[in-house]
């Protein structure tokens, strides 16, 4: 039975995923050995336009970005999207909050106007074509990327967390970082990071995206027992997802 074909692509990012899989060391032998990687421009100078599984990193931020990424989701079986630009818009859609022409003068000073820096509003890979797959984070975290392949190798639907990063922050006995005086995101913010952040005493910035169906309760007993002004919440609330905040904040 031959292997299945994989490639990984990079549309606008820092490509600090893609150097987590990298960094899978040992480990990413055996991984690596189970399929066939035929496009990974980061590690390869192979180039396929037949795959079966893409595996996708960064933000979609030009026209032509979006052609590019549709035809990708045309040749895919499978398409995953890889890391916080990529699932949530990440840090990139911080450029939505502004008008366009005045984000290209900040950036390209008097070059601003040529043709090959263009751009346009920031989206998710999947504001533009189905997604089957997300594996969440800014970076992502190792150990789940190698989780979520290995359950589509073996025809099985990885369970990516659907409840809070509190919830991991307990189960480890962390001292909540509202207690230290911190703006702390975790209410709302999808776990399966093992509350890297946190458990370092340093407040959960929301990289891994909102939860869907967030305890709304239990948020706003956060904000009114710590007495927080909510304009400040928002503020730490646009780093990741820019401009999709909790209606819970509204």
């Amino acid at each position: 039975m031959s292997k299945p074909r994989v490639a990984i692509f990079d549309f606008a990012c820092c490509e600090g995923c893609q150097l987590q899989i990298v960094n899978l060391e040992e480990e990413i032998i055996d991984l690596v050995g189970a399929v066939d990687v035929v496009e990974w421009r980061e590690a390869s100078t192979d180039h396929s336009d037949e795959y079966d599984i893409a595996i996708i990193e960064g933000s979609i931020t030009r026209p032509e970005d979006e052609q590019r990424v549709k035809q990708i989701r045309s040749r895919a079986k499978v398409l995953v999207a890889l890391g916080a630009c990529a699932t949530t818009g990440g840090v990139n859609k911080l450029k939505n909050n502004f008008d366009l022409d005045d984000v290209k003068r900040a950036v390209y000073g008097k070059d601003a106007g040529k043709p090959h820096l263009g751009t346009a509003m920031t989206k998710a890979v999947d504001e533009v074509v189905k997604v089957d797959f997300h594996v969440h984070g800014c970076p992502i975290d190792r150990g789940e990327f190698t989780y979520v392949v290995r359950s589509l190798l073996m025809g099985k639907t990885p369970e990516i967390p659907e409840w809070p990063v509190c919830v991991e922050c307990k189960s480890k006995g962390n001292i909540c970082v509202w207690e230290l005086g911190q703006v702390c995101l975790g209410p709302v913010t999808r776990a399966g990071c093992g509350a890297r952040c946190p458990t370092t005493r340093f407040r959960c910035f929301g990289c891994r995206g909102y939860i869907d169906n967030p305890n709304v309760d239990a948020a706003r007993e956060v904000i009114e027992r710590y007495g927080l002004d909510i304009n400040a919440l928002k503020e730490k609330m646009i780093l990741f997802a820019s401009k999709q905040e909790p209606t819970i904040y509204g």
